[in-house]
């Protein structure tokens, strides 16, 4: 089983959610994920010329250790539920890398929260829930946030 894991409160409530309800399921092995998306475009919209390459390197530095620290509370949260969780932190396209890592790792179930966009900003900004429900290789549970 892989729970697909980023910054938001979507995304903490759907691991716990998951804990609270699929417990002695995520005991036999569950894997945390996340992806850092590769697209600098703020950085490359100044259009003066190229980036420093040190610049593009801090950037994506930041990002990989903020991502091990959100598995890392997400690693906590699961052992506090007496679930020992493995790690995974992938460069990418979250979309993309989620359904891959379903199809590599043969998970059984992908659990992820949702943002509750709208159609209009789901138009403009994409669902990643969405689109793994259409393409990952495995059931899709999607764990909506009362509100």
């Amino acid at each position: 089983m892989i729970v697909a894991v980023d910054e938001s409160g979507c995304s903490s409530y759907a691991l716990k959610w998951a804990l609270q309800n699929l417990g002695d399921k995520l005991k036999s092995g569950v894997i945390l994920f996340t992806a850092v998306s590769v697209t600098q475009s703020g950085v490359f919209a100044g259009g003066y010329g190229t980036v420093p390459l040190d610049l593009v390197t801090t950037i994506q530095q930041n990002q990989k250790k903020f991502a091990t620290s959100l598995l890392t509370k997400a690693k906590e949260i699961c052992a506090q539920y007496g679930v020992d969780a493995e790690t995974l932190c992938v460069m990418g396209n979250p979309k993309d890398a989620i359904c891959d890592a379903v199809e590599k790792f043969h998970c059984n179930l992908l659990v992820m929260g949702t943002h509750s966009r709208g159609a209009l900003q789901r138009a403009f900004l994409g669902s990643v829930s969405n689109y793994c429900i259409h393409h990952a290789k495995c059931p899709v549970l999607v764990v909506r946030k009362r509100v």
